[in-house]
């Protein structure tokens, strides 16, 4: 059953004895004096639906435990101990001088409630409610969108290493298939990897050993888990290798890489993250959307890797109405560009920039667009036909220009469909937007920041999707909460107010 915060006084209560050395207007200050209105018994009541059996620890106390955690960058053990010594967090939490504190897997134990509650973020949430209660937004109706790279807790695996993993891990979860695997099952091959024909033939017995399990334990009655592990076998079988002579099972390492590759058996739900061609990584994106003007964090999602970021805009700003919407060249999509308008949000959106067929040649802006006329930098003409495309074939075997403009030996023909359309207006406007782009746009790079570099949050601590996601919206509501004390929160009449 949920505790409850006991109101009698204790005799050593650090509080009473020490509040002098509290740092005024700190977040410790403030939860020693709101944190019971903040997280009230009655929002966590659903993760104990029984109200027999031993009392927890109050959701009051656990709840402030995990933002003081996210505020300094601390491990499950760390944080138990600061319980247990610093006066700061014991006054925070209303403990008494001599108060042990309690077992780290207490807040392994919560964490696992709130993830199978159907309110994982639920003090984002609450952040989020006060947030609204104070007005700290006022009348901005401005978002700013942005992305981030965050590394993953686990090493990433290469093929033999996920393989062998996972082929051992099926063979403890179903032991009767234990005979389809030769010995030692499991264990990574011990060869000489320079020599190629023996990474093959260990590839292939890999390979045709974890083909048969699958195999076999498709008429098997099994559990859940066992599915799952038998189901990422399968996945693991094909992803990184091709077929040398498939019918005598002879396989090799593919000379591509997978899309949506999985990097690891260990954390499966991980995948290679692209922010740039000189920054990549393997792990997940932080997906916020910010109010520019107070800079609290407005929505937040958690993706895969290799989720493009215009996939997610929608999420950030679900529930909201007529916005302006400032992001970067990350979410300029036609597709997203047209869902916004559609919505009533107005745009801007930094453009991608347009290649070039040749390096330092024209780009699809040199052509002009009158009508359905296209007009190439020479100055031909060409019509644009019922499929979007303009061909200067017969205009570019003489060019002079040619060699600037393609590299195809039949001439350039360009491509402006619908999409293409949009983006061309799009390039074309963002002049005139670009001032307030860059007054609007760099607040959320900045929050950000000091989400991953203060909050200890450019390394992930967990694994699985699920698992990160309640702590990234962790570090966002410890954010929203610093911006809220800097501010002047306070609790005024009942209600939540500014004096700052």
């Amino acid at each position: 059953m949920l505790g409850t915060e006991n109101d009698q006084a204790e005799l050593l209560d650090t509080r009473a004895l020490c509040a002098k050395l509290l740092k005024p207007g700190s977040v410790y200050e403030f939860l020693a004096e709101h944190r019971r209105e903040l997280f009230p018994d009655e929002d966590f009541a659903g993760l104990f639906p029984s109200e027999r059996g031993r009392p927890s620890i109050p959701a009051s106390r656990i709840a402030s435990v995990m933002v003081l955690q996210a505020l300094e960058g601390l491990s499950d053990r760390e944080a138990a101990e600061e319980v247990r010594l610093n006066l700061a967090w014991k006054m925070a939490l209303g403990l008494a001088l001599d108060d042990e504190g309690f077992h780290p897997s207490v807040l392994t134990w919560w964490r696992r409630r709130f993830r199978e509650s159907s309110r994982p973020k639920i003090i984002f949430e609450i952040t989020a409610k006060v947030i609204e209660a104070t007005g700290i937004k006022g009348a901005s109706k401005k978002r700013a969108l942005d992305s981030t790279v965050l590394t993953d807790a686990v090493a990433t695996q290469d093929t033999f290493t996920q393989l062998t993993a996972q082929t051992k891990r099926v063979l403890r979860l179903v032991p009767s298939l234990s005979h389809l695997a030769s010995p030692p099952a499991g264990k990574r091959p011990e060869i000489d990897y320079r020599d190629p024909e023996a990474v093959e033939e260990a590839l292939s017995t890999l390979v045709n050993e974890a083909t048969a399990l699958v195999k076999a334990a498709g008429e098997m009655e099994l559990a859940d888990e066992a599915e799952d592990a038998l189901g990422l076998l399968g996945l693991l079988s094909g992803q990184d290798v091709e077929p040398v002579d498939e019918q005598a099972g002879r396989f090799r390492i593919a000379r591509k890489v997978a899309r949506d590759r999985v990097v690891s058996v260990v954390d499966p739900e991980a995948r290679h993250v692209h922010k740039s061609r000189a920054n990549h990584t393997e792990g997940y994106k932080g997906h916020i959307a910010v109010d520019p003007e107070s800079e609290v964090v407005t929505g937040i999602s958690l993706t895969k890797g290799g989720t493009p970021d215009a996939e997610v805009a929608g999420e950030l700003i679900q529930d909201e109405e007529e916005l302006e919407i400032y992001a970067d060249a990350g979410y300029s999509s036609a597709k997203l560009r047209t869902e916004l308008a559609q919505a009533g949000h107005q745009t801007v959106i930094k453009p991608q920039p347009l290649p070039m067929a040749v390096p330092g040649g024209f780009t699809l802006d040199d052509f002009r667009l009158e009508g359905n006329q296209l007009t190439c930098p020479a100055g031909k003409v060409a019509t644009i036909g019922a499929k979007g495309r303009a061909s200067f074939a017969r205009h570019c075997t003489a060019c002079p220009l040619k060699e600037r403009c393609t590299r195809s030996k039949r001439g350039r023909v360009v491509k402006l469909d619908q999409a293409a359309l949009i983006n061309r207006e799009a390039r074309a406007n963002f002049a005139e937007l670009r001032e307030r782009y860059n007054t609007h746009r760099p607040p959320v790079e900045r929050v950000h920041a000091q989400m991953k570099r203060k909050l200890s949050g450019s390394k992930l601590r967990y694994r699985g999707l699920d698992a990160n996601s309640m702590h990234y919206s962790l570090l966002a509501a410890v954010w929203n909460l610093k911006v809220l004390i800097r501010n002047g929160l306070s609790r005024e009449a009942g209600a939540w107010a500014l004096s700052g």
